[in-house]
């Protein structure tokens, strides 16, 4: 199994990045070897390897490319929408049960606690993430959505913390009802928000 006939070097990297990403959902970052991902591609090892140099770099690249970002892709499908809306909606999703693409980052991030090679990488994929969450945060501030006595990088912290969290803790080992959680996220969230007697006297 040599290289692909007609694809092309991206098409390449992009399918051995799928099969990465499936296979670390299915056994795990230490359940994998380079192999099964090679064998998943329909790749020999060596034709993997002039594309990736290690597993931690596939782990890292098939979180970068299929790991989900639900917050991100609703800024992308509508750049001027109300931020505390998609944080209620993102927030709402928590309580589903993870598809195997949301454990990649938990994979990447118990790896990262053993794996010098990991962790390098998934401190500049979360400095990353955080910084993007950030800006997006403060741009919500100058639009006066936000509190702007808020610190944009703690709320970061917070999305982060309870998006990882949600993928651990899922519905079969705890749950809570649906009102319930959606009284406390609105409570949370708005409380973050500018009220309508601040943006009254905003100059």
């Amino acid at each position: 199994m040599g290289r692909i006939a007609g694809a092309t070097g991206a098409r390449t990297r992009q399918r051995l990045l799928r099969a990465a990403a499936d296979v670390f959902a299915r056994r795990g970052y230490d359940g994998t070897r380079v192999a099964d991902i090679a064998a998943e591609a329909g790749l020999s090892n060596s034709a993997l390897y002039a594309y990736f140099t290690s597993k931690a770099e596939l782990l890292v690249g098939a979180l970068r490319t299929h790991g989900r970002r639900p917050m991100e892709d609703m800024v992308a499908a509508d750049p001027q929408g109300s931020i505390v809306d998609m944080f209620l909606r993102t927030g709402a999703g928590l309580r589903e049960r993870p598809d195997p693409e949301r454990y990649l980052v938990i994979e990447a991030l118990i790896a990262a606690r053993r794996d010098p090679e990991v962790a390098a990488s998934m401190t500049a994929y979360v400095r990353e993430r955080a910084d993007w969450m950030t800006s997006l945060i403060e741009q919500a501030q100058l639009r006066g959505e936000i509190d702007p006595t808020v610190s944009p990088r703690a709320v970061s912290h917070l999305a982060t913390s309870l998006a990882i969290g949600s993928t651990l803790l899922t519905p079969d080992l705890h749950d809570v009802d649906d009102e319930e959680w959606t009284a406390l996220l609105t409570r949370v969230v708005t409380s973050i928000a500018r009220t309508e007697e601040q943006i009254g006297t905003r100059t």
